[in-house]
């Protein structure tokens, strides 16, 4: 795998950052597992010194790796059709990859992945499996994480329709000892349940249990993929910060950042297209605090140099060499005098590395920033907000009527500005003229992704950075959430956000619950505004009916 640190314009800062790194011996400190890299603070301590395990699990796992095969065998020859991974964030980012990555294999499952409360993309995955014959992983670190408890519940009670006390025969629980979850699992006769390190956060748990036993399931070549990350890890352990992957990495996107180069654009090769996904959350959810933050951007379109500010680092991804077309805009890029990275994979194999990589560089560059990367102190308020909303559901039958500063036909627009406009084209022009040098535009979505869903949020920010220069991102929600969310509130008050929320044809119950997965998604969004609107974010909700694709067209219509 290559690693070339790019164009001179951050030399200086990437030299000084490296020097320090050298001064202050930090490489073996973080192999030694010494806190005091990240915070002196006793109280973040705790929470380093009980996350630091991501650093020697791809060799526990690689240990494992026979108990992986076998159990994966056992359930080809069970004869499953499907595995579905019931996770959010950290616990099915991983998997979202690899499925993507390395696609169905011949004679096992077809893995699937939910991490969408939208009842919509809850009823997609059902309609593609067999319930009698899919199994169901059950992914979650604490074991008592909102969505994956209510997929479980869901997908547990309709498999128990068809085979009642035998249901426990497809589910799997992954998770860390004495959860509630392993407790469930034991009482509701799981066929396995794997019990993972608990000295891991869940953004770094891709070459832990929470990664592997779904890749194993689904055929994946699980020892010659550990095998691939135990090498990168022994090359992460060099004292050099030139010649260390991680190191080298870490050390300039922390340098830039200080520099205010903060707008990480990620262009991963159509064979690992997704990985920019793991990666987006790994570092915003790492940086993102304290008023600090690199900002991954992941998915967007590249362009000639005059569409981007002065705030972006490009990092090329791909499998073998980059295509012509990439090649080229990446070279007018350095030419412009932007910082390019380039890592080149050998086969989709060596995401085994580069997740280990990623994992080092990202805790690299929070030591350089001075802050904890291992925290998520705002992840919390929106969960707090949507726990507080669904208890006004249960008492009120009814979330709270919010009144739209404008409606456009099927579309209404909420927020906190009532001087945004009385037109939808005024307001949301209104919207983006706060975008300043240096900021971005999230635009988050609250509906099930489809292919023509998902090409109009593209054209959504394309049209959005064409008219600010701003870096764009985009996120589904909840997953978002788990990743990208803590940036948005921890970080830089350098985000203006497009929250778009739509109504659902149709709901699915959850079992036991006085809500179905609609009113859980709803309460979702509105807690995840109430926290940024908390925060002093510049933020808007367009509501954008029942028609999705409509309400998107129209959108792109008002800032075109």
């Amino acid at each position: 795998m290559a690693n070339e640190t790019g164009a001179s314009a951050g030399q200086k800062a990437y030299d000084a950052a490296a020097a320090r790194l050298t001064d202050e011996n930090v490489i073996a400190r973080i192999w030694q597992k010494d806190a005091t890299v990240w915070s002196a603070s006793p109280e973040h301590a705790k929470i380093i010194s009980n996350s630091l395990g991501w650093l020697a699990v791809p060799e526990k796992t690689l240990a494992k790796a026979g108990e992986l095969e076998q159990f994966a065998e056992e359930i080809r020859l069970a004869g499953f059709t499907h595995a579905v991974v019931l996770g959010m964030g950290g616990s099915s980012l991983c998997p979202e990859v690899l499925r993507q990555s390395f696609g169905p294999q011949k004679g096992y499952p077809e893995l699937l992945v939910l991490d969408s409360t939208v009842p919509a993309a809850v009823a997609h995955i059902e309609s593609q499996i067999k319930l009698a014959t899919t199994l169901f992983l059950v992914a979650s670190k604490s074991g008592s994480t909102t969505e994956p408890q209510m997929f479980e519940r869901y997908f547990f009670g309709r498999v128990s329709e068809l085979k009642g006390a035998k249901a426990g025969e497809n589910f799997v629980a992954i998770t860390d000892p004495g959860t509630l979850l392993e407790r469930q699992a034991t009482e509701q006769g799981y066929r396995k349940i794997w019990v993972n390190w608990p000295d891991i956060g869940g953004r770094y748990s891709a070459l832990s249990l929470f990664g592997m036993v779904p890749f194993a399931v689904m055929g994946g070549r699980v020892r010659e993929f550990l095998s691939r990350a135990v090498q990168a890890a022994e090359a992460c352990r060099i004292s050099q910060v030139a010649a260390n992957p991680g190191a080298s990495l870490g050390a300039l996107l922390g340098a830039l950042a200080a520099q205010k180069v903060d707008k990480l654009t990620l262009v991963a090769g159509k064979e690992i297209a997704s990985l920019g996904l793991w990666i987006e959350q790994l570092v915003a959810e790492s940086t993102g605090k304290e008023g600090k933050g690199i900002v991954p951007i992941a998915g967007e379109t590249l362009a000639a140099p005059d569409a981007y500010g002065k705030d972006r680092l490009f990092v090329s991804i791909s499998v073998g060499d980059v295509d012509a077309q990439t090649l080229a805009q990446l070279e007018s890029l350095e030419k412009a005098g932007c910082t390019v990275v380039a890592q080149q994979l050998s086969s989709a194999l060596d995401l085994g590395a580069t997740f280990f990589v990623w994992e080092f560089a990202t805790a690299i560059a929070g030591a350089v920033m001075g802050i904890d990367a291992f925290d998520q102190p705002n992840v919390q308020e929106s969960k707090d907000n949507t726990k507080r909303l669904l208890g006004e559901f249960v008492k009120h039958g009814a979330l709270p009527a919010q009144n739209p500063l404008l409606t456009d036909g099927a579309i209404a627009l909420y927020g906190e500005d009532a001087a945004l406009g009385t037109t939808l084209d005024a307001a949301i022009t209104a919207h983006l003229a706060k975008v300043v040098a240096g900021d971005y535009v999230a635009i988050t979505q609250y509906f099930v992704e489809t292919a023509e869903v998902e090409a109009l949020v593209q054209q959504l920010r394309l049209a959005v950075r064409a008219k600010t220069k701003a870096a764009t991102t985009t996120g589904y929600g909840p997953r978002f959430l788990h990743s990208t969310g803590q940036l948005h509130k921890g970080g830089g008050n350098n985000g203006v956000f497009i929250q778009l929320t739509a109504a659902d044809a149709k709901d699915v119950a959850i079992p036991r619950e006085p809500f179905g997965f609609s009113v859980l998604k709803q309460a979702q969004s509105l807690g995840d505004l109430e926290s940024l609107v908390t925060h002093g974010r510049r933020a808007v909700r367009v509501e954008l009916g029942v028609d999705v694709a409509a309400g998107l067209r129209r959108l792109i219509q008002a800032i075109g």
